[in-house]
């Protein structure tokens, strides 16, 4: 069994999807929107994202290009009508894993779908749906690739903590997977059967992270139409992961604090308390001992999370694992990309070997993917390693792409937390409606899809 999300704006088509994936044992998750698809990508991580072509406001290949941006491992399929197949072998072009021509037969589609969790599968992006399924010893960490010392005795920690409840923190360079090991602690935990809620603090606009945390009520403000809990409760029986716990805003750190010493909230503009029961993983890049010093964070808050903490390497620390990093995601980004590769030419592995690696795994995931995609021969040659490593200064998005990217990102939070109605949400931006309207416009968001349905 997967879990496979499925994005159309088609409601018809969505419910045969599912119907037809769900019949396959699968759990699917279902969005009817690019948008909404990206706000459950913002809190989980399926096995395989099934997307259409068509589809009102953001398109599947926009969808695709914003998802690769930020997983760039999760295999795409894209369903496409005969009149778009052009487009959608461009499309594979640029990495989508594959296309489903419509109208399509259950078998072809089913074959498809089975081909692309295979990859997933390898890819090891994701932890064991069914941890059955894997060796007992190792399916609670087997995302994570090594054979270094240094690592392994990390990973006992790991495990040794993951029996008790307390709080950990996870620091380390970007880059160096601290959400993969918050969840395997998670995995070794009792509460594995429950749900790891990943949330990103600064990614949340200021202004909207009490309300994503806590929730909040009906009537809370203009334009809160329903009761909508938050992420801490959505995590309820299992684990919260507070990512870049240090971008949290002073007044936050004060309201978790609280909350964390009394193990219940009170959702925005609601009279009751909430009980929370839920086991806390936090993970910075920035050494919170100094975000303390300088005043930045709250030294209380610090020592409430701070009951065990575990401090991952930067590759450059853990040399021995990159030729095993490399041939992992060669030969998985291989088999996404339908290059017949068999191994790296000697002379290319020392080369990864002796890279300084700032950017750590992700950065020698994105260099091996250049490689992969470039590469015309069985075997990837130390020339195109080269060339690949060369071109990671230029990496770094323009600034108006950047900008961008961040609007679109902040406009889809005011309406998803405002469920669609723009009058509340220009208020929230500080905007007037004509100006909100037009970024809307520039960014092809459709308030509509993110009303509540009745």
């Amino acid at each position: 069994m997967a879990r496979i999300l499925i994005v159309d704006d088609d409601a018809a088509l969505l419910r045969l999807l599912s119907l037809r994936l769900r019949g396959e044992g699968h759990d699917v998750v279902e969005s009817a929107s690019g948008e909404a698809a990206l706000g459950v990508l913002d809190h989980e991580l399926p096995q395989l994202l099934l997307t259409d072509m068509r589809m009102g406001g953001m398109d599947g290949l926009q969808l695709f290009e914003a998802v690769h941006r930020r997983h760039p491992l999760l295999p795409v399929l894209i369903l496409t009508a005969h009149g778009t197949i052009p487009d959608a072998v461009k499309a594979l072009q640029r990495g989508v894993f594959g296309y489903i021509a419509k109208p399509f037969e259950a078998r072809a589609l089913m074959a498809e779908v089975d081909r692309a969790l295979q990859a997933s599968q390898a890819l090891g992006a994701n932890m064991p749906v069914d941890p059955a399924d894997a060796s007992p010893d190792e399916a609670w960490r087997e995302a994570i690739l090594t054979r270094s010392p240094r690592m392994q005795q990390l990973l006992a920690e790991a495990r040794q903590i993951a029996q008790s409840d307390a709080s950990v923190l996870v620091q380390g360079d970007s880059g160096t997977g601290k959400e993969l090991l918050a969840r395997a602690i998670h995995a070794a935990s009792a509460r594995s059967r429950a749900k790891l809620v990943a949330v990103n603090c600064g990614a949340i606009p200021e202004n909207l992270v009490e309300s994503e945390l806590f929730g909040h009520v009906k009537g809370a403000f203009t334009g809160a139409v329903r009761d909508r809990p938050g992420l801490l409760v959505e995590a309820q029986g299992g684990t919260v992961f507070l990512d870049e716990i240090a971008d949290l805003p002073l007044q936050m750190q004060v309201k978790l604090l609280r909350v964390l010493q009394e193990r219940e909230l009170r959702p925005v503009g609601a009279e009751k308390t909430v009980k929370i029961n839920l086991r806390v993983i936090c993970a910075s890049h920035r050494r919170l001992q100094d975000e303390v010093a300088a005043g930045r964070f709250r030294e209380d808050l610090f020592y409430r999370l701070n009951v065990v903490s575990l401090e991952l390497p930067a590759l450059a620390q853990r040399r021995e694992d990159i030729p095993l990093l490399a041939q992992h995601f060669m030969a998985s980004l291989a088999q996404r990309y339908g290059k017949p590769l068999t191994a790296f030419a000697p002379g290319a592995l020392e080369l990864l070997a002796a890279a300084a690696w700032p950017g750590n795994v992700r950065q020698l995931q994105n260099v091996v993917e250049k490689c992969v995609v470039l590469a015309t021969a069985p075997l990837i040659p130390p020339s195109l390693v080269q060339r690949a490593l060369s071109h990671q200064v230029g990496d770094m998005l323009p600034f108006d792409e950047a900008r961008r990217e961040f609007e679109r990102d902040y406009l889809t939070q005011l309406l998803k937390l405002t469920a669609g109605n723009v009058s509340q949400a220009a208020r929230l931006a500080q905007r007037n409606r004509t100006d909100f309207y037009a970024l809307l416009a520039r960014h092809q968001l459709e308030p509509g899809a993110f009303k509540t349905a009745p």
